[in-house]
């Protein structure tokens, strides 16, 4: 039987999940499941902003070019093109709809500008609380067809015939329980907990990646993770993200001697694009050099960004110093499931938005501020584009989902310390492959669903997804954005330009970087 899509799942609860929700038509019954409480989200954390060319100085052309040079040619232009277009007129509908947007004192958007960008283009609201207020904008936004379920931790999707037709979750006593659905939509965010040192939310563990991948949905880019330059860092233990918004304000690095440590490393010196910032940072450290953010020139630094100066105060940093200790933190991953303009997957039925998704924007190394964009905007095409597809809806049997799971016998401490060590900032052959067989050898041991704990279930996922990282860092031999080879420290345009490593149903492979065309049995 022929149908419309009627009732979503959708798993995640940041931007990217709520524009999808706000979107979606109220015919379409939407039921939102997060593993741990609303709030629980990478976009709850964003200090930055939403990058928008809103300025009559600015232009979509020009975002389109920043985006491209920071990703250093590995975007899908078309994509990019398509993200800032329809991007903008979003962020025009909510300054005209009210949302608390920054303004300056003739009642229009402040601008402001971060790393890579040319030209102020960065919205902000609540100075530094841009990802929390835009949030609880859009979770206002939400019909009663919306449904949000805290606690439910959903562990695999529920396949048929090859097609996504539902979830397995379990709920806060470890029971296991399934849910069918016309769709499932995957806003889990990265896999920020692989590292040590990290700006996500502790609830990002790569799970939505590798439910997709066991569905038989494409994995790409993952090989390319962007480390944020500053996190603010007490006693070598990192305490929280400083926005880049504050370089933008005119604060800089330097060294414990007040040496400008991006002076002469790259034209826009403290504004460089993150992974150039990132990695002039950690050789810095190699040297032997403390880092800190001189913010000395930012007048009323505890008016412009109050939750930052908070968290100093918290931490016990000395305010009227001026200088700020960081180091970088893994931030934000570039690769992940493979979708086209939709966030289609490759497995029917099943969508795939915000940092989860790889859409090509962002290329091999994301530009600032574009993250809540891109959820924005794919949040939104996903629930245009259900609207418009109808189904085959046949009568289901029986479906599959992972009953047995391999937890490898080590911590998630020592998985961290690990990749910290051998595939982060930079990167080589002989540490990637250490890294490599460590990984494979590991004992495992075989746990049912019904008696896995969430903690061994992330752990899974996150030695199975670091162990694709690997390989995929192993086979791109060159340096590229958030990607640095030691022994390949150059770009390598002839072998590598415009090609993806892609990982799925076992095989890993390289292939032309380009949209995906999804495998739908669709009838619109």
């Amino acid at each position: 039987m022929v149908s419309s899509i009627k009732k979503v799942i959708v798993v995640g609860s940041g931007i990217a999940a709520l524009s999808f929700a706000s979107s979606i038509s109220e015919n379409c019954q939407v039921i939102m499941m997060t593993k741990k409480q609303f709030s629980s989200s990478n976009s709850m954390l964003a200090q930055g902003g939403i990058a928008a060319p809103f300025s009559p100085h600015d232009s979509i052309h020009q975002h389109v070019q920043d985006t491209l040079a920071a990703g250093c040619d590995h975007n899908d232009e078309r994509t990019v093109q398509e993200i800032v277009s329809l991007g903008k007129q979003l962020v025009e509908q909510l300054v005209a709809e009210g949302c608390p947007f920054d303004q300056t004192k003739t009642g229009v958007p402040q601008l402001g500008k971060e790393g890579a960008h040319t030209t102020p283009r960065i919205l902000h609201a609540g100075g530094d609380q841009t990802g929390k207020t835009l949030v609880q904008y859009l979770k206002n936004q939400l019909g009663s067809h919306i449904h949000l379920y805290e606690y439910h931790h959903v562990i695999d999707l529920l396949v048929h015939e090859g097609a996504c037709i539902g979830v397995v979750w379990k709920d806060e006593k470890g029971n296991v329980h399934t849910m069918t659905a016309d769709a499932v939509v995957l806003s889990t965010g990265g896999c920020g907990s692989l590292y040590e040192t990290s700006t996500n939310d502790s609830s990002v563990t790569g799970d939505g990646l590798m439910m997709a991948y066991r569905a038989g949905a494409q994995l790409a880019d993952l090989e390319f993770v962007q480390f944020h330059p500053t996190l603010l860092t007490i006693a070598g233990k990192a305490v929280g993200l400083v926005s880049e918004a504050v370089r933008g304000e005119g604060a800089y690095l330097e060294d414990e001697t007040g040496r400008r440590i991006m002076k002469g490393v790259h034209p826009q010196a403290d504004l460089a694009p993150r992974d150039v910032v990132a990695r002039a940072i950690f050789h810095e450290q190699q040297l032997g050099h403390g880092l800190y953010l001189n913010i000395r020139e930012i007048p009323h630094f505890s008016v412009r960004f109050p939750a930052i100066d908070e968290m100093c105060q918290r931490a016990g940093v000395d305010m009227a110093s001026g200088r700020l200790p960081v180091s970088p933190g893994m931030h934000f991953l570039m690769g992940g499931i493979c979708v086209n303009e939709y966030g289609e997957t490759t497995v029917p039925s099943l969508f795939a938005i915000g940092e989860a998704a790889c859409t090509g924007l962002h290329g091999a190394n994301r530009l600032a501020s574009n993250s809540l964009l891109e959820g924005l905007v794919l949040g939104n095409k996903a629930a245009r584009r259900m609207e418009q597809l109808s189904i085959l809806k046949n009568t289901v049997s029986s479906c599959t989902f992972q009953e047995v799971w391999s937890v490898p016998a080590m911590s998630k401490d020592q998985l961290r310390q690990w990749m910290t060590t051998y595939a982060a900032i930079v990167r080589d052959e002989k540490g990637l492959k250490i890294l490599l067989q460590t990984l494979q050898e590991v004992p495992c041991q075989q746990i049912n669903v019904k008696n896995i704990t969430n903690e061994q279930l992330e752990l899974s996922n996150q030695w199975a997804l670091a162990i694709r990282l690997v390989k995929s860092a192993l086979l791109r031999t060159e340096s590229r954005g958030g990607h640095y080879r030691m022994d390949y420290p150059k770009r390598n345009d002839d072998l590598w330009r415009g090609k993806q490593i892609v990982h799925e149903k076992g095989r890993i492979y390289v292939m032309k970087n380009e949209r995906i065309g999804a495998k739908w049995n669709v009838y619109s």
